[in-house]
């Protein structure tokens, strides 16, 4: 596996350039010591949006049923991408926040553990589904909802993200996993 900034993955600058001008550091969230990484610039700029959506759904077309999207910023990349995609979409939820019977795993991450969950049937089994989320930082999340899915019996095809924190080293969490981020902040 190649080192995330040389990994020839990652987005052509244009895209990339256009990702990093509508981010905002957030520093001390959310605990002392975290600069978070506010997507929300860039889901405000509607062309900068579309754009992004676009380049996943273009790269996974046909590829994919359904995507996955983490909560909660996941949830609105990822759904955007099934909607332009028109196939369906399944939330990755933070623990005891869906109705009904619910499949989780526990994980821990930069600042904590958590664990999250899918409905019992989201999944019939063998479906191809893309992951999305916003940031790739230590790469607990991701690895968790691969888990997660793969114990449904689902086969995640790929994991999308539009910011990654290279100097985290999450990739190395999603080793042998075809993993994509638009723009990488950072690195040894």
């Amino acid at each position: 596996m190649t080192d995330a900034l040389t990994d020839t993955s990652t987005a052509e600058p244009p895209l990339a350039d256009l990702v990093a001008s509508r981010l905002r550091d957030i520093p001390d969230f959310p605990e002392p010591g975290v600069v978070f990484k506010d997507v929300t610039p860039l889901l405000a700029d509607g062309p900068a949006f579309s754009a992004v959506v676009r380049d996943i759904a273009d790269r996974r077309r046909g590829s994919v049923d359904l995507v996955a999207g983490i909560e909660a910023r996941g949830f609105i990349f990822g759904a955007a991408v099934a909607h332009e995609l028109g196939i369906g979409f399944v939330p990755v939820r933070k623990a005891g926040k869906l109705p009904g019977r619910t499949r989780g795993v526990s994980y821990d991450l930069e600042y904590g553990s958590a664990t999250i969950e899918i409905h019992e049937d989201s999944f019939v089994g063998g479906e191809r589904v893309l992951v999305i989320d916003d940031v790739l930082a230590t790469g607990g999340t991701a690895a968790a909802t691969c888990e997660l899915l793969e114990g449904s019996d689902a086969e995640v095809v790929a994991v999308e993200t539009v910011v990654e924190l290279a100097f985290l080293h999450g990739r190395s969490r999603l080793e042998g996993r075809d993993t994509h981020t638009l723009y990488v902040v950072g690195g040894d």
